[in-house]
């Protein structure tokens, strides 16, 4: 069965969409990542740059497995530097094994000597023993290196009903063309205080537009004038779907349960399998000096802003150590963990070892 590694042409893409439809994300709740109607839409809100790879059967032209690599400026140890990251990863079932991913990494690692960066994020989720045994646990000596750094917890949060509003002497309004420079200044100084949170310009925040989020979705706190917070609602339904396929052991029942619940009383329920989480990240969050009572009212108007959008849930990704984190877990949601690793190849400058103890502060709307 030989196969081939190379760079995606436009005619893959089609084949990398079914793989995708195809392919489920193994742990407690089993996902499918879809990519409608064009998989490298996904790819571009991940960096400034992006390459896509493929895996395909050298007789069928079949597609076996597709990976992302991209690259954009992050604040480490609160300056900014160019980091890569690899994601959007899909493997055939009959294609496993650690043969097709050494492949995948020896391209990897040639893109990476044409155009290198001090290491790559990789995420795997809680529960993917597939992907951390062959990864991390058994790795191959020629597998590059993966550190762990963080611990990630993505708190869906259930949309239900209203909630009281922010205090009276806050101020929050959406943002126009004229707040640019002033979001962009703010998110450089209170994201520089954690690792990996990407460094926004005036024009790279406008350009977020193409990409579903428009101005009027960043929401500006203010106190007197002051900025205090900034938040997004980012709806990225238009490129990237999740499909939950299945609940594993007792959370089978205890879903059938819930939904049983909230429909007596009125709420909504969890996804039935084969149907589309209805969400919209919280995405662009800086808050100064983490101060939990100004993250709660910028929480608030998330909320209400989504549950009047109609959204089922909304997505607020921490680090497990973020003091913010309690404010989010207020609220009824489900929670996904996964652990944040930084990836580098042997001889690399061992990124990992160079980091203070900031707690991370990565987007997950741009992984």
């Amino acid at each position: 069965m030989p196969l081939q590694v190379e760079l995606a042409a436009p005619a893959d893409d089609p084949g990398i969409r079914g793989l995708c439809r195809s392919e489920a994300m193994p742990g407690a709740i089993v996902l499918r990542y879809e990519r409608e109607p064009d998989f490298s839409l996904g790819c571009r809100v991940t960096g400034d740059e992006f390459q896509v790879l493929v895996a395909r059967e050298a007789q069928s032209g079949e597609i076996a497995a597709v990976a992302c690599r991209s690259t954009r400026q992050v604040f480490l140890n609160g300056a900014p530097r160019r980091l890569g990251y690899l994601g959007q990863l899909r493997v055939g079932r009959r294609f496993r094994g650690r043969w097709l991913v050494s492949r995948g990494f020896d391209m990897l690692r040639r893109l990476h000597e044409q155009d290198s960066v001090p290491a790559y994020l990789v995420s795997i989720v809680d529960g993917n023993e597939e992907a951390a045994g062959i990864l991390v646990r058994k790795a191959r000596p020629s597998f590059p290196s993966f550190q762990p750094v963080a611990d990630l917890h993505t708190v869906a949060i259930f949309l239900d009903r209203k909630v009281p509003s922010s205090d009276r002497d806050i101020f929050i309004a959406s943002a126009s063309f004229r707040d640019l420079k002033e979001i962009a200044a703010f998110l450089a100084v209170h994201g520089s205080r954690k690792q990996f949170f990407p460094v926004w310009t005036e024009s790279s925040l406008a350009g977020l537009a193409s990409l579903g989020l428009n101005l009027g979705d960043i929401r500006i706190l203010r106190k007197n004038d002051e900025i205090l917070a900034v938040g997004a609602l980012w709806d990225q339904s238009g490129y990237k779907q999740t499909v939950v396929q299945s609940y594993v052991g007792w959370r089978k029942a205890a879903a059938a349960a819930y939904n049983l619940g909230s429909f007596c009383f009125g709420r909504p329920g969890l996804p039935k399998p084969g149907e589309r989480l209805r969400s919209a990240y919280a995405s662009l969050l800086a808050v100064a000096c983490d101060d939990c009572a100004i993250f709660a009212a910028l929480l608030r108007d998330l909320y209400n802003r989504a549950l009047d959008f109609g959204y089922a849930y909304f997505l607020v990704g921490l680090d497990a150590r973020d003091p913010l984190l309690a404010t989010a877990k207020k609220y009824r949601h489900v929670l996904y963990s996964s652990r944040l690793y930084l990836v580098s190849w042997p001889n690399g400058e061992k990124l990992h070892e160079q980091l203070d103890r900031r707690i991370a502060g990565v987007d997950i709307a741009t992984l």
